[in-house]
């Protein structure tokens, strides 16, 4: 099974990240859903996610990662330097996710919210679960 990250598909800054993933990640080790979607639904039953998260969320052998945590794992399956940021983790998780939290907190004033879900282009559509 492929990583599957689920995200936020109305928040603009979660949106540019899965594009910047999807352009950073030339082997399609990831597949995206949005949480507000059906599946997105299902993956957080199934991985007892909390229904309050908004946050992204990375899906890999059969565990779920969320906030930095989630983020770092991304950041190290990444072409180039990005995956440099994986030494990251080093830092207490109650640390990362304070910082984490803080975007996460001001993500829509500070990019902007949709009022629907992201639309994939056609030549990656086969990487979004729904």
């Amino acid at each position: 099974m492929k990583k599957v990250i689920l995200f936020d598909g109305v928040c603009n800054f979660c949106n540019h990240s899965v594009q910047f993933i999807i352009k950073h990640d030339p082997k399609q080790k990831f597949q995206f859903a949005s949480l507000q979607s059906k599946i997105g639904e299902q993956f957080k039953k199934d991985y007892h996610i909390p229904h309050h998260i908004d946050s992204i969320v990375l899906i890999d052998e059969e565990k779920a990662y969320t906030k930095s945590t989630a983020a770092l794992r991304i950041a190290k399956e990444l072409k180039g330097l990005y995956k440099g940021l994986y030494v990251l983790l080093i830092i207490p998780k109650p640390i990362r996710d304070k910082i984490y939290q803080i975007v996460a907190k001001n993500r829509y004033r500070w990019f902007g919210k949709r009022t629907s879900c992201m639309i994939p282009n056609p030549e990656d559509k086969q990487r979004f679960l729904d």
